[in-house]
C-alpha cells in the first residue's frame, strides 16, 4: 500500500494536479525499486517506508506481516523502535534540566550512590555515551537468558545490577561506547525525581503534547504489540549473533535458497529494553516526533541548540563518521537516530536543513551478512534525496 500526499499550501496546476502531487508521485517513482531492491536482497519479509520533504510526502507497506501468509503490513503498522527509545527518555532529563530539578554537571553519586565511580560520572555522560559502564545487553549470560526464556519479565533495578557488576570500558569522559546501562540508569533517575512511572512521564511530557496517540511505553509485564503490527523476526539467535550479527557462509547460502528461515520473535518481553529500547510507535507518529526532537517543541531554545552542539563524531579519527550527542544522533544530513532488537529495526531522521524527514521501520532486525536492514534502506534513500 502506498499514500501519496501533498503539502496544503500548494496550488493545483492547470491539469489539475497539484505540483506537490507530481513530485511526490515522482518520489515514489523514484525510491520504490531501490526500497524493493534492498528488501529482496537483505532478505527482509516487510517494512514501511515514510518520506516528508517540504513539497509532498511518500509513505508505503511492503511485504508481509507474518511468513508463509498473505497478510501484508499496512502503513499504519505499529513496531518496536529500539533505541529511539533512548532520545525519549533524554529529552525527559533535559526537561527536568530546564527546572532545575537535575543538572548535566550533576556526579551520578547524587542520584544513585550505589554506582561504582559515580562521584566522576556525571549526567551528561550517561546521556552521551562516554561514561565508561558496561553495557548489559554484551554479556553472555544475559543473551542466552532472551533465547531460554524470551517472555521472562526483566526489572529496570536487576538490569542496572548486571552493567554495574561488569568493570568499565574505560575512565569517564575519556572514550565513548554505546551502553544500555547508561540509559536504563537515566529511566531510573527521572523515576526518582517525577515520583511517576516512566510510561506516564513520556504519555505526559512527550506523547500527548505531540498528539503521538499510536506510541507507548509498555508496563514491563507486557510483551503484546497493539493492533495492527507485523510478527518480528530474527536470523540465528541473541547468542550467536551476539559478537558477529552475520551468519556463517553456509547458513547465508541456506538463506539464499529457501530452505532457512527466521526465527519468530514477537512474543519477546522488550522490558530487557525499558528505558533504552522497549517503545512502540507507528511511521507517522515517529515522523512527528523526530521533527519536534531535531527543530524544537520539546526544550526551550537555548537548551535545544546545546543538544545539536553537543553532536560529537564517535570516532574521532573520521570527522563523518556518525556523531552523537545528548541522547541524539547524526547520520549524514539526517538528526535522530535508530533502533534495533530482536524482531524489529529502525531509523527515524530529520534534515533540519532541507527540512526533510526520512522513517524506516523493517520486521526483521539483522540480515543474514550482519546488516542493519532500516539503516541501510535509508542509507541508499538518503543518496537519492
Amino acid at each position: 500500500m502506498s499514500v501519496l500526499t501533498c503539502a496544503s499550501s500548494d496550488v493545483a496546476s492547470a491539469s489539475g494536479v497539484s505540483a506537490s502531487t507530481r513530485d511526490a508521485t515522482e518520489l515514489g517513482a523514484r525510491l520504490r525499486p531501490i526500497i524493493t531492491g534492498a528488501l529482496h536482497e537483505l532478505d527482509v519479509p516487510g517494512a514501511v517506508v515514510l518520506v516528508r520533504t517540504p513539497a509532498g510526502q511518500y509513505e508505503e507497506a511492503f511485504g508481509t506481516r507474518q511468513l508463509g501468509s498473505n497478510d501484508p503490513v499496512g502503513i499504519d503498522d505499529h513496531f518496536r523502535v529500539g533505541s529511539i527509545t533512548k532520545t525519549m527518555t533524554g529529552t525527559v532529563v533535559l526537561q527536568l534540566v530546564q527546572e532545575r530539578r537535575i543538572a548535566l554537571s550533576d556526579p551520578v553519586s547524587k542520584y544513585r550512590p550505589d554506582v561504582p565511580n559515580g562521584d566522576h560520572i556525571t549526567i551528561a555522560q550517561l546521556l552521551d555515551m562516554r561514561s565508561g559502564l558496561h553495557s548489559y545487553t554484551e554479556l553472555e549470560s544475559f543473551n542466552r537468558i532472551l533465547d531460554q526464556d524470551p517472555t521472562r519479565v526483566w526489572h529496570p533495578e536487576e538490569l542496572l545490577a548486571l552493567g554495574l557488576a561488569q568493570p568499565p570500558y574505560f575512565p569517564p569522559g575519556e572514550g565513548y561506547h554505546y551502553s544500555n546501562t547508561n540509559t536504563v540508569l537515566l529511566g531510573l533517575i527521572i523515576d526518582q525525581l517525577t515520583g511517576r512511572q516512566l510510561a506516564d512521564v513520556f504519555r505526559e511530557r512527550i506523547f500527548q503534547p505531540l498528539g503521538l496517540r499510536q506510541t507507548l511505553l509498555p508496563p514491563i509485564e507486557d510483551n503484546a504489540i497493539p493492533a495492527p503490527h507485523p510478527h518480528g523476526y530474527l536470523f540465528g539467535t541473541n547468542l550467536s549473533t551476539l559478537t558477529d550479527p552475520a551468519l556463517p557462509p553456509d547458513q547465508q547460502a541456506a538463506v539464499r535458497d529457501g530452505t532457512l528461515l527466521p526465527n519468530d520473535v514477537t512474543a519477546l518481553n522488550p522490558s530487557w529494553g525499558w528505558a533504552a529500547g522497549a517503545v512502540i510507535s507507528t511511521a507517522a507518529d515517529l515522523a512527528v516526533y523526530v521533527r519536534a526532537l531535531v527543530t524544537g517543541g520539546l526544550l526551550d531554545r537555548a537548551l535545544q541548540q546545546q543538544r545539536l552542539d553537543s553532536l560529537t563524531p564517535v570516532d574521532p579519527a573520521d570527522p563523518d563518521s556518525a556523531s552523537y550527542g545528548l541522547a541524539l544522533a547524526r547520520f549524514g544530513p539526517m538528526i535522530g537516530h535508530d533502533g534495533s532488537l530482536p524482531g524489529y529495526q529502525s531509523f527515524m531522521g530529520h534534515d533540519p536543513v532541507r527540512g526533510n524527514t526520512l522513517i524506516v521501520l523493517t520486521n526483521l532486525q539483522t540480515a543474514p551478512d550482519g546488516t542493519q536492514p532500516a539503516n541501510e534502506i535509508a542509507r541508499r534513500i538518503l543518496a537519492r534525496l
